[in-house]
Order: C-alpha cells, then structure tokens, then sequence
C-alpha cells in the first residue's frame, strides 16, 4: 500500500447529508484539510467545515492517482454514496494501494430493503451505474426479488422496457428516490405499464420479477434456439458436458478460440459474474452474431476478437483457460493456446471431423490429459412412429498444464 502518513479517511454519507451522520464521521470532515467529492456531495457540507473542497474531475479513474498525489501528506476526506465499501470509491481507492480508514453510511441498497421488507440474504443486486442493462437477464427468473443500483433517471425505464421484452412485464417494479433524505418518493407499478415520467436520477430500482415470461436455466446447456446461430452452435448436450470439463472458477479468463456463435463463452460468463472470456472468430458476421447472442443472454462483456488463429491470439491477456472449438487443424492454434497457459491452466478441445480427431489424438500422445468421446441421438418422427436421430460425435480433448 501507498504511504500516506497524514491519512485519508473515506466518509459514506447518505441523502439525508450532515444530519445521517454518526459523531465519528462529521469529526473526521472537520479535521480534514481537504475533502474530495462530487458536487452534489460537497453541497451537503455544513458551511463552517473548514477543509478546502475538490470537486472530481471527469472522467475520475485516470485522475485519480494524480489528485491524491496533489494532496499528499494532508488530512484528505473522500466523500462516498452510502457505503464506501459497496460498488464504491472506497473499494476503488484499496486497490490503487492507498492507506484507507472507512467510515460506511448504510447503503441505498440496505434503505431500499428496509422500506420494502425485504431481507437481503433472499436478494439479487446489480449495479448498473457503470453496466448495460443486458446484465440483467441472469438474474429474470420467476418470483425472484432484484434491487438494481441505478445509473441515473432513464435506468429504470429500460430496466422495465427489458422485462416487458423478454416477457416478463408483468413484474412489480418500485422505483425509490432519495433515499434517506427530505425528497425521499418511490414510484410503484408493472413493468409493462408503470409511469416513470419525472423519475429522479439518484433511485433503486426494485424489481419483484414476474411468471410469464421465457425460463432459462443457470446451468450450462440453454437451449439450442436461445442462440441465433448460422450452425456453428456447440449443441446443447455437448455445450453442457464442455462446459462441465473446462470447470469455471470466478475471476477466471476464457479464450473461445473459433467461437462461432458464442455459446461456450457465453455460459462460461453466465456462471458467475466474475468470469471473464474473449471470442476469438474470423468471420465478422459470426462475431456481430456472438456479441447479439452476448447482449440477450446476459453477458454484455464479453469480448470478441474478430481474427484468425493464431495470429489473432498474439498480445491478447493471458488466459486461464482455453476452449478450441474451432481451427484445431490450423498450424500452431493448439501450440499458441498451450504456449499461452500458465501452469495449472485447463485447455479443452473438441472436434468433429476425421482430421481434427487425429490432431487431437497426436497431442494426446504427446501431452496425456483425457480423451472423451460424446455421441448423442435426439428423438424425432419417422413416419408415423418416433425412432433416434444420432448427431455427429464429438471428440473431447482435455489437458492440465502441468
């Protein structure tokens, strides 16, 4: 961590400004020789603390270092939403290795739950000031309960336009304002018909989802037809049994190399929000597809890298793990992904023609690991009967670097 030996001391305060806060907080801003904070923040200061106020520049991230650089060996005060600690400066400030005494407000997130009854161990919550709206697709399940953190007045409206397009606009929106403070007001009403005309921009969206929209499960394996594919699609029963051999970990990073439509990929981020994945598909028109697929399932981060293998994998952040799904023929493909693991890193290859099977049996040979081979028959008519209709067999490669 930074040495910062006159302290700096970040001070969560809510709506309600000077008044909310505890005798610690208000003793720390008036023995503080400066206070950083938005406009809005620094305005609910009582005007006898005596600190020099700084406003945060725009954009705040990269100038960040350099304001507290400015500052250094000062009493420096931060202001901070609510709790420092939740979706805000005081996580950022610990990561910039800075020396950070907090002092929380409770959260919009907590208010939010108090005026509804809603004990938080049973909520989902998502932050949206900085993410698309799309994140909030994993979290749409019949019945759950969601408080999402909104990014200014229009967060709530496209909150309800994505339920009443995905089908669930019969879910119960509330949209609370202010929080804590004087001009405190919710608005309260259906996702397909609630009117958020005139909607403050500091609000908690919570959304009580609804019953009659489309089910998707949080396991690996969607549906076929949840993808919009050309037929580069991983089928779903293989798609279920890759996912299960490549093993997401949060925080993890994921080359899709080959990805197609973007199926592996994308449920590699749909099992935690921490994991992480890049796309990597030469053809453009499959990578507009892949980010398409991204944004209606939930995972609008995911990263797509339009290029061929290999040369498109040089200069790209290291991976975790690796999924061939296409190009394993390709000279040095399976040389690039297995040169760029770390030690401990998972590579997982699948193939479908004869070709492709002997690459992976020669690397097989020459680095062991497993071989898994999946064949699956779906029912269907045949005249007036049913009978098995067997899908090509895929062959699964699977390695530890050691």
């Amino acid at each position: 961590m930074t040495d910062n030996p006159a302290g700096l001391t970040v001070v969560g305060v809510g709506a309600d400004g000077w008044s909310g806060l505890s005798g610690t907080a208000t003793a720390a801003l008036t023995a503080a020789d400066v206070i950083l904070g938005s406009d809005r923040q620094l305005a609910l200061l009582p005007a006898e603390v005596p600190g020099e106020r700084v406003a945060w520049p725009s954009p705040l991230l990269p100038a960040l270092p350099g304001l507290l650089d400015t500052h250094r060996g000062r009493r420096i005060a931060v202001l901070a939403s609510g709790d420092p600690m939740f979706h805000g400066i005081g996580a950022t400030l610990l990561r910039l290795g800075e020396r950070v005494r907090i002092i929380p407000h409770p959260s919009s997130v907590s208010l939010a739950a108090a005026r509804l009854g809603w004990p938080l161990a049973d909520v989902d919550v998502l932050s949206l000031v900085t993410a698309r709206v799309e994140e909030l697709h994993p979290l749409i399940h019949p019945g759950r309960r969601i408080l999402v953190l909104s990014r200014d007045a229009s967060t709530p409206a496209e909150i309800a336009k994505l339920l009443t397009i995905r089908g669930y606009g019969d879910s119960t929106l509330t949209v609370l304002s202010q929080l804590g403070g004087r001009d405190e007001a919710s608005v309260h009403g259906l996702a397909a018909t609630v009117d958020l005309t005139g909607v403050n921009p500091l609000n908690v969206v919570a959304v009580e989802c609804g019953r009659g929209g489309a089910r998707l499960p949080t396991t690996p394996g969607l549906p076929d037809d949840s993808y919009d594919s050309d037929g580069q699609l991983t089928k779903r029963e293989v798609r279920a049994v890759t996912l299960a051999l490549l093993g997401p970990q949060p925080g993890e990073l994921l080359w899709d190399i080959g990805a197609g439509s973007g199926s592996i990929a994308i449920e590699w981020m749909r099992s935690h929000r921490a994991c992480r994945a890049l796309a990597v598909e030469s053809s453009p028109e499959r990578a507009a597809r892949i980010e398409a697929n991204a944004g209606a399932l939930g995972v609008p981060k995911l990263k797509v890298v339009v290029g061929r293998a290999p040369g498109a994998l040089a200069g790209l952040p290291a991976p975790d793990v690796v999924f061939i799904g296409g190009g394993v023929t390709r000279d040095g493909v399976v040389e690039a992904a297995w040169a760029a693991l770390p030690e401990g890193g998972r590579l997982v290859a699948n193939a479908v023609t004869l070709e492709s099977e002997a690459v992976l049996a020669a690397w097989y040979a020459k680095l062991g690991g497993e071989l898994t081979r999946v064949a699956v028959s779906r029912a269907s008519p045949v005249g007036g009967f049913t009978g098995w209709r067997t899908m090509m067999p895929v062959t699964i490669w699977t390695v530890v670097k050691p």
